[in-house]
């Protein structure tokens, strides 16, 4: 379960889960929510993200999910937050 200050961030960026239905939208994964803001979400959105997980818990989920060969992160993506983990967290 998220919690409040997760579903007010979630619902802030609802443009970018527009393929989930609305009464889901607040329910859905923390590993869901890092691969969406890393991908479409602005600097804004990034940093609010750090601030509510947390930067080194970020970091694991995406190392996680770029260790596999078939992924849904952008190259660029990939690229700069390897860069920017490896310094920052």
């Amino acid at each position: 379960m998220n919690s409040p200050e997760i579903k007010q961030f979630i619902k802030k960026n609802a443009n970018l889960f527009w393929y989930i239905k609305e009464e889901e939208k607040e329910n859905i994964s923390i590993n869901f929510l890092v691969e969406t803001i890393l991908n479409y979400g602005d600097k804004e959105d990034v940093k609010k993200l750090f601030s509510l997980i947390g930067i080194k818990k970020i970091a694991q989920i995406f190392y996680k999910q770029t260790s596999f060969k078939r992924n849904n992160y952008h190259n660029r993506t990939i690229n700069y937050f390897n860069l920017y983990f490896k310094r920052h967290a």
